[in-house]
Order: C-alpha cells, then sequence, then structure tokens
C-alpha cells in the first residue's frame, strides 16, 4: 500500500515494515541508470571491432551476426557486467564504512582495507606461488582479517570513526611496506604479475568473475540496505540512539561485516581498484541530497564511476589500454586532495 501526503515524499507500507520514497533519490537513480547505459552501449561498440550502437543492442536482445555475437557476447560483455557489480559493491562498501566513521574519509581505500586485501593476494602469488584464482582467496582472507584487526583495535567503549579511521591509516602504512617488501623480493615475471593485479585491473574478467560478483550483491546489497535503517538511528549518536532502542553495538558490528563482505569479494575480482568506494557515496550524497547513508544510489554511482573509468582505460589511450585502477586512482587523487582541503576548511571553520 502507497500513501501520501501534501508536501511529504510517498511512503510504501506494508504490514508493519515501511519504505520512504524520496523523489528526488528517485530522478537522481533514473540518471544515473540512464547514464550506464549508455556509457555501456559505448563500451560494447568500440574497440579494435567496432559495432554500431544500434547492432549492438539488436545482438543483446538476440539477433546479430555470429561475430557480432562472439565480440560482445563473449569478450566484451563479461568485463562490462564485472564492472556494473563491483562498482555497485564499492559504493555500497563505501556508503556502509562512511556512515559508521560519520567522516567522507572513512571509505576502504584510507582505512587499510584495499591494502590487507592487496597483501593476502601479494602473500598467493609470490610466497605460495598461486593462480589467480588462489590470489583472489587471497585477497578475500587479507581484506577481511585487516577489517576484523582495525576494529577490534579500534574498540574502547564502543567503536568511534576517528579512532576507526587513524588506526586504518597506520594499519594501511605498515602494509603498505610489507607489501613493497614482497615485490623486491620476488622474481621479475611474479613480481609484474603481482603489480598488475594489485594495480586494479578488469582485463580478462570472464562470466565466471561476473558470477561470483554478482552473488555478492545480491545478497549483501539487500542486507547493506537493512543495515542502513539502522546506521541513519546512530546518525543521531550512540546515547539517543540507545534511547530510542537500538542495539547500538549490533547495527554497528552488523554493518561493519557487510561492508567487509562486498568490500573484500568486489577486490577479489578485480583488485584493490582506487577511490571508487571513497567518490562513490560522496557524489550520491550531493545529488540527492539527502540524509543517511544513501545505500541504493551510492550503488548506482559506484556503478556509472567504474564503467565510465573503465571505458576511459579501454578508449582513450588506443590502441593502449591502461588497467583501470591507474584511471580512477588518477582522478581519485585530485578528489581526495580536494575533499582533505574541503574538511581541513570546515575545521578550521
Amino acid at each position: 500500500m502507497t500513501t501520501t501526503s501534501p508536501g511529504r515524499a510517498p511512503t510504501i507500507r506494508a504490514a508493519s515494515y515501511s519504505i520512504r520514497l524520496d523523489r528526488r533519490a528517485i530522478v537522481v537513480g533514473c540518471a544515473l541508470v540512464l547514464a550506464t547505459l549508455l556509457a555501456s552501449v559505448l563500451t560494447l561498440a568500440t574497440g579494435d571491432f567496432p559495432i554500431p550502437p544500434a547492432e549492438v543492442i539488436r545482438t543483446l536482445t538476440g539477433g546479430g551476426t555470429g561475430t557480432d555475437s562472439f565480440v560482445i557476447m563473449t569478450l566484451r560483455l563479461p568485463r562490462l557486467t564485472t564492472a556494473i557489480l563491483v562498482g555497485a559493491a564499492l559504493g555500497v562498501g563505501g556508503a556502509v564504512f562512511q556512515s559508521l566513521t560519520h567522516n567522507p574519509l572513512g571509505s576502504p581505500d584510507i582505512v587499510g582495507f584495499n591494502t590487507g586485501a592487496a597483501t593476502g593476494a601479494l602473500v598467493a602469488i609470490l610466497l605460495l606461488k598461486g593462480s589467480m584464482t588462489e590470489a583472489s582467496i587471497g585477497a578475500l582472507i587479507g581484506g577481511i582479517a585487516t577489517a576484523m584487526a582495525v576494529y577490534l583495535l579500534a574498540i574502547r567503549r564502543g567503536v568511534q570513526g576517528n579512532r576507526l579511521i587513524l588506526i586504518g591509516i597506520g594499519i594501511a602504512a605498515m602494509l603498505t611496506s610489507v607489501n613493497w617488501y614482497l615485490l623486491t623480493r620476488a622474481d621479475v615475471t611474479d613480481a609484474q604479475a603481482a603489480a598488475a593485479w594489485i594495480t586494479g585491473s578488469l582485463n580478462g574478467r570472464t562470466w565466471d568473475h561476473a558470477v561470483e560478483i554478482a552473488w555478492a550483491v545480491a545478497i549483501l546489497l539487500p542486507a547493506a540496505m537493512w543495515c542502513g535503517r539502522g546506521l541513519r538511528v546512530l546518525q543521531l549518536g550512540d546515547d539517543a540512539a540507545t534511547g530510542l532502542g537500538a542495539r547500538v553495538e549490533g547495527i554497528r558490528l552488523a554493518s561493519i561485516l557487510v561492508g567487509i563482505g562486498i568490500t573484500a569479494i568486489a577486490i577479489s575480482v578485480a583488485g584493490p581498484i582506487a577511490f571508487i568506494a571513497l567518490a562513490a557515496p560522496q557524489v550520491a550524497h550531493r545529488l540527492t541530497r539527502s540524509a543517511g547513508p544513501d545505500i541504493l544510489p551510492s550503488a548506482l554511482t559506484g556503478t556509472f564511476l567504474l564503467v565510465a573509468a573503465d571505458l576511459a582505460a579501454q578508449r582513450v589511450f588506443s590502441p593502449m589500454q591502461i588497467p583501470v585502477g591507474v584511471a580512477t586512482g588518477a582522478i581519485g587523487g585530485v578528489y581526495l586532495a580536494w575533499l582533505l582541503s574541503r574538511e581541513w576548511r570546515k575545521g578550521r571553520g
């Protein structure tokens, strides 16, 4: 059942559960979906074997020639689908952690989770001589272990956002040194493979990678949206949230587990792609102007940012392709510098 009141957003009610619909967020979401679709068609249409956009759409709907079908369905679409889902996962992970820490710098990029995942992958590649599949498993273990270490070290009468960020930055610095040590001790061939992985790349991604991240998004995105209701209450402060009957530490722990899980799986599939988790929630918040963690808008923003970045990485320097992590890192570095200066000015004010 949907109810509306003059001047207020419509609300969907079912039994004791209700969802408030934000009109601006809906418009922004539709715009992001449209922009992602346009970028996706360009990604599928361009390359060494160009295909007209009309033929791309015809092939996706079951028509097209055998050659077009092979190029799109076998070579290009698995990579694009992986980019769409990894971008959504990173956007969700960033939104959860930034909401938990009440700080735009509280993203997996900054607090060491990406670095820990890279350490796990490097151990698998360089020390255990594992395959890329084993590197993905190592990244998953490394990211989760790092996140739990940061969480446990940050606990002292509850997890405070600034303390979690500072501890995460310290652990990230330590693990960065470990990563460089591992690279310097490896032979040239293994070091090249490891360096390519930790840059963050979508090259060579297949339907197996897309299916893996699809399961993670299908399970953990709804879980993150459910946690978002609790995170919205936590924005009032721990005392106020407790007064309203919220189980503060339970909400926080559940949110951390969801955020860790979806981020770690995304990294295990595509490597530690930089700055999507940092930027997507901030861009989504500025577009929607809504209170709360903006879980779904952040997912859609992350999807668009990664698809657009991968399109640029493949086509801007054509015929040479660069890893998408290089593109997001270059853009994200500028964004991070702006964000740091903005937070510094706000602190001085």
